[in-house]
């Protein structure tokens, strides 16, 4: 998906998604039309007719290019200049520059790819007041100086001025292109309202929280025990962020804070905010930037991700502390306990305010980014996580109208972080690529989010009655229940001591049931079909391997354990509550869970051997999982920095020799196979001794660990220069044209019309006009057209609903008694449509007056 060339700045700057959306080319080798002349005796002069020629089959299989080169470019102006002189083929980045938007739409030989999954925060140290190890003060350790930052910040300004107008302002967790910000979006506008820029309250709230904390006002500016209160703002220098952290400095220290900036690019910066411990105090503020990679169908985890310590194994998530109840909150939310689509609205809009009040995450702008390409670059976007975050750019890939050939692509950062499937790097930079190596099972629909199947056959999912749980595709079968057992024989937990399962008859005293049971059944050929990319074939120990691990690094009796990892587990143990291989050949896994998604898409565990960070095999995982069993490496970077150890990494780095040594070790005279006393009854010892003879002819040949199951391999990495080297997996199974079709997104096109001045007191309708493509957008592939008033001071007057009039027609009304409600001047009515077809939703407003 790329934006038409035409597209009007308009509709960037304010999100109003009204583009045409350009298409993609398609994957097989196109033939020209052939024009041919017949004769006829009916007419006197020749009819062209046009035939359309037979698609050539398609017999490749994997990527389209044959290699994918992958280089370091920090700069976005220098990367489109080396886009106009075929230096590079493509810059992967979420770029904001309205200069770099205006430059690439002028040139014919470029076009870029747009996405709405790129959002800017602030992100504090929540340590302190007192920072333990270096006696400094911390202001941002208290929640109402956290809360009041919102007011300090003008996130117009941020979106217009330092954006060039190619951002959207954001208050909350929520994209503001998403469908939950639409369903809330009621709540969402009070709360914008509520901590619009108001520098006064803020430093009147700061202030009062200052001296509270023992910080005094001298000369204008705040003191400490006797020095100045130096804020220190870690500054990222890629993008726009240099100037937001500028900004955010200046405004600190025009209420009386000393500024440090301290300026760094994302692998210099990572040290210290992501790895380094929050307690040092070596910074106070980060200028955050994220990317949601795939189309989101429910936020409600957000807060848990970003404002507690149960998502992500790093130092400074460990330092997050809450309210209980929004804790509580958090979780109950990413385990969806609720039983309504109500419930879950008041349980969100309770969240918003209260991750508001802790604004450990401040929020600033929703970018309208693109990532600019030469011309002949097709592939498939995603309409979050654009090319980068893209599931499907391994597959589509290539130069339009070719098969094979070499592809350059630049980011302004590669290798930032160590790459291990386990708790590896979670740089954006890193996980593009780490997804070219491997597969999911099931693809995330870049234009939807619901998830379509790619190594299983079909999936069974049963709720128990009254779950909110619905779907819209046939590959999924949805059941309702009165109630769902789970069987005694299954696997409910991990004896670490033991190695080996416990069943749900041993572990618990009663009966078990539970909210979901799913059923994944995967093909019959699976075994014979599906190679890692070392030549060994995927096996049932690959599966159960992983159901290992999910316990076996919380258990302090494990070799391998890892505290870090403990609130993850947790989080995933508040909702599991038994897995069951039912049949070994053919694979069938049911899993039983109290945790659903609302759409029956996505509610279900496959199994499917890909972790947190990347794709794993039982034999390349070994090898990392005995070297943190002898205390020479960790997979997680809290353990590592706990015993002063190695971060493991696959790829490059002074952990790859560890892990050679692991080969020899387990490549010995009796083939190693971890966790014997349940593994060693799924991985017999000719497959042991098989995979290890591939992984060490692998090592020999490339000199890393890296393996997957996907289109493309890892050949090198080279860390100092900044390059990567992919090449194409010819043993991929599916054919690269498996998918083809994935050429744009429907976005609605909002059109009002109504009248200029209301009547106070009186109805008024405006009518609405949703198009794609200049066509009537079907009434059928819209959820809702929601309404709102916003009054003469910006407050939500009125919500409500749309009514459908005929194909793509749609009237909007205020009622009477609304719009007696409002005063006299100037009024906003808004429109938000959510589509079927796409998960970003649509916005339009027109003005209208109100008179007596």
């Amino acid at each position: 998906m790329f934006a038409n060339k035409k597209l009007a700045l308009f509709a960037v700057l304010t999100l109003v998604v009204s583009m045409v959306l350009g298409s993609c080319q398609p994957a097989a080798t196109p033939t020209p039309q052939v024009i041919i002349q017949k004769e006829t005796q009916i007419v006197e002069k020749p009819v062209e007719v046009i035939v359309q020629p037979t698609p050539v089959p398609v017999t490749r299989t994997g990527g389209w290019l044959d290699t994918v080169i992958v280089v370091e470019e920090p700069n976005t102006d220098a990367a489109i200049s080396r886009l106009e002189t075929g230096d590079i083929d493509g810059f992967w980045y979420s770029v904001s520059s309205s200069t770099a938007f205006k430059k690439v739409q002028a040139n014919p030989n470029l076009k870029y790819y747009q996405a709405f999954g790129s959002y800017n925060e602030l992100t504090f140290n929540p340590s302190g007041p007192v920072f333990p190890n270096s006696g400094k003060l911390n202001p941002f350790a208290v929640p109402a100086i956290r809360e009041a930052m919102n007011w300090l910040m003008d996130r117009e300004y941020i979106a217009q001025e330092i954006m060039g107008g190619l951002a959207k302002p954001r208050w909350t967790c929520f994209n503001g292109a998403s469908g939950d910000y639409a369903n809330l979006a009621d709540v969402a506008r009070k709360l914008e309202l509520k901590y619009a820029y108001n520098k006064d309250k803020a430093k009147e709230v700061i202030d009062a929280e200052m001296i509270k904390i023992g910080a005094t006002m001298s000369t204008g500016k705040w003191q400490f025990n006797n020095a100045p209160v130096e804020i220190s703002v870690l500054i990222r220098t890629e993008d726009e962020r240099r100037l937001i952290g500028d900004y955010v400095a200046s405004q600190l220290e025009d209420i009386g804070f000393t500024v440090a900036r301290n300026y760094k690019k994302a692998a210099d910066a990572s040290p210290i905010w992501n790895r380094g411990n929050p307690d040092d105090g070596l910074f106070h503020i980060y200028t955050g930037g994220w990317v949601t990679t795939a189309v989101p169908r429910d936020l409600g985890s957000n807060f848990g991700f970003f404002y507690t310590d149960q998502q992500y194994p790093s130092p400074l998530w460990k330092a997050y502390k809450n309210t209980p109840e929004f804790y509580d909150l958090a979780m109950r939310l990413a385990n969806n306990d609720f039983t309504t689509i109500a419930q879950r609205n008041e349980m969100m809009a309770q969240a918003l305010e209260w991750s508001l009040q802790d604004s450990v995450r401040l929020w600033l702008v929703d970018r309208a980014s693109f990532s600019p390409t030469v011309l002949n670059h097709v592939a498939a976007a995603d309409l979050y996580g654009g090319l980068s975050g893209s599931w499907l750019w391994p597959v589509t890939v290539r130069h339009e109208g070719e098969i094979g050939g070499s592809m350059t692509i630049a980011q302004p950062s590669i290798l930032t972080e160590p790459w291990n499937a386990l708790a590896g790097t979670n740089w954006i930079y890193d996980m593009t690529w780490i997804r070219g190596t491997g597969e999911l099972s099931y693809v995330p629909d870049p234009y939807t989010g619901l998830y379509l199947p790619r190594r299983f056959e079909k999936v069974e999912v049963t709720v128990k009655e009254g779950l909110p749980v619905g779907k819209t595709l046939n590959w999924v079968d949805l059941k309702f229940a009165p109630e769902i057992s789970v069987p005694t024989d299954a696997w409910a937990e991990w004896d670490a001591a033991a190695q080996k399962f416990l069943t749900v008859g041993e572990f618990y005293t009663q009966p078990v049931t539970a909210m979901r049971k799913s059923v994944v059944y995967y093909p019959a050929d699976l075994y014979d079909t599906v190679q890692w990319h070392d030549g060994s074939y995927i096996s049932i120990g690959d599966f159960v391997l992983g159901m290992i691990l999910q316990f076996d690094r919380a258990k302090e009796a494990s070799r391998v354990y890892d505290a870090s990892y403990v609130p993850e587990f947790e989080s995933i143990m508040s909702a599991f509550k038994a897995v069951k291989i039912v049949s070994e050949d053919p694979l069938v896994i049911e899993t039983y869970s109290d945790l659903y998604n609302l759409d029956a898409e996505n509610s279900f565990d496959s199994w499917w051997p890909y972790y947190n960070q990347g794709q794993g095999s039982w034999h390349a995982l070994t090898l990392g999982l005995l070297a943190e069993e002898k205390g020479l490496a960790s997979f997680s970077s809290p353990k590592a920095d706990e015993l002063k150890g190695e971060w493991l990494s696959y790829i490059a780095g002074p952990t790859i020799a560890v892990l050679a040594d692991q080969l020899k070790f387990a490549n010995g005279a009796t083939p190693y196979v971890p966790y014997a006393p349940t593994l060693g009854k799924y991985v017999l010892p000719a497959e042991a001794r098989t995979r290890w003879a591939n992984l060490a002819t692998w090592y020999a040949r490339r000199g890393h660990f890296w393996i997957g199951t996907g289109p493309y391999y890892l050949e090198r990495a080279f860390p100092v220069e900044g390059t990567l080297i992919l090449r194409r997996f010819a043993e991929y199974p599916d054919l690269a044209s498996r998918w083809d079709g994935y050429a744009g997104a429907a976005i609605a096109e909002v059109d009002i019309t109504g009248p200029d001045k209301v009547t106070i007191g009186s109805a008024a309708d405006f009518d609405v006009a949703l198009t794609y493509e200049g066509k009537a957008y079907a009434n059928a592939d819209v959820s809702q057209v929601k309404v709102l008033v916003l009054d003469a001071k910006s407050e939500v007057a009125y919500t409500g609903a749309a009514t459908a009039v005929s194909e793509g027609k749609w009237k909007a009304t205020i009622p009477a008694d609304a719009s007696a409600k409002l005063t006299a001047g100037s009024n906003k009515l808004e429109i938000i449509v959510v589509s079927k077809r796409v998960a970003v939703p649509s916005f339009g407003n027109i003005q209208f007056v109100t008179a007596p």
